[in-house]
């Protein structure tokens, strides 16, 4: 980005940034825009065959001296007769009450997913898919701007997500897919649709705009090579359309969200009558397809100036 051109402000529950892979522990970063009730923090590893124990701190601060508060600490414990989980609270260099949890599902030697799940008044934890615990807050979420990860644990890969914005009002504990590609690719990138689309269905593509983009597009193809629908982002007029098989363009009338070296996510949800869609974790409304269409597609095509880090459908 050449010096002092400034990005457009943009509000912090559309700041998204990129996934980390195989980081070295003990790693620690900053969460870009801070963690809110809707943010979701993923990660994927493998428990070493002889860990005794590893923790996840979301921290206040990443200063060495003095030690900053950790508003969450997330500490899996295998050293004992019965694995489990800590969790705790460290607020101006005491810890507090500890809370345990049994029935840790993570093993040695085998890989994991863990998803912890920001809401309003407490976290929740999933491990494997399945929910784990829930921790109430002793410390405003709003204070919480670094990760730290440290102990006897093998990162393969860190993501930060937000809540799928399709679901509105359920009780039921979110999905969070894994990086499918753990190392980013370039694109064109053809992914086979070989059911085609059916209602219930999501489409997630996330990735890293180049520094220098000209466009991004998304489109869905049949058997025939035609295309019903594409998503296109135009960044020389900083549009955003949906655009038919005929060339009937259609903007999307909502703020462009795309930035040079920033990452992105793109959501399609599949319902009936069409695909609705949603941008950094933001609902942009929907374009109508009729099902023999949707059921006709065979691929998934993607092109543009950006990185792909991870394409699920």
């Amino acid at each position: 980005m050449p010096p002092g051109e400034n990005l457009d402000p943009i509000p912090d529950s559309f700041i998204l940034q990129p996934p980390v892979f195989h980081p070295v522990v003990p790693y620690v970063t900053t969460i870009f825009g801070g963690l809110h009730a809707g943010r979701m923090v993923m990660l994927q590893g493998v428990i070493p065959l002889h860990a005794h124990r590893f923790q996840v701190d979301f921290q206040c601060g990443c200063s060495l001296s003095p030690q900053p508060d950790v508003a969450v600490h997330f500490s899996p414990r295998f050293h004992t007769t019965k694995p489990h989980a800590i969790c705790n609270t460290l607020h101006g260099g005491r810890w507090q009450r500890e809370t345990r949890w049994p029935g840790l599902a993570l093993k040695r030697g085998a890989s994991f997913l863990i998803l912890f799940l920001f809401e309003n008044e407490e976290v929740k934890v999933s491990v494997n898919g399945r929910h784990f615990l829930h921790y109430r807050y002793r410390l405003p979420l709003s204070r919480v701007d670094t990760l730290g990860i440290f102990g006897d644990i093998l990162v393969k890969a860190v993501g930060f997500l937000n809540i799928n914005p399709f679901v509105e009002g359920s009780r039921e504990y979110p999905v969070g897919y894994p990086f499918l590609l753990f190392s980013p690719r370039l694109v064109p990138c053809s992914r086979a649709l070989p059911r085609g689309l059916w209602p219930g269905q999501v489409i997630i593509v996330r990735g890293l705009v180049l520094q220098e983009p000209k466009d991004f597009t998304l489109s869905l193809r049949d058997e025939a090579s035609h295309v019903p629908v594409t998503l296109k982002a135009s960044f020389t007029d900083r549009t955003l359309a949906w655009v038919s098989q005929w060339g009937r363009k259609k903007l999307i009338s909502a703020p462009f969200l795309f930035y040079p070296k920033r990452f992105f996510e793109v959501l399609l949800l599949c319902q009936e009558g069409g695909l609705k869609l949603a941008l950094n974790g933001q609902g942009l409304g929907a374009t109508s397809l009729d099902q023999k269409t949707l059921e006709g597609v065979r691929e998934l095509r993607i092109s543009g100036s950006v990185h792909l880090y991870c394409v699920h459908h």
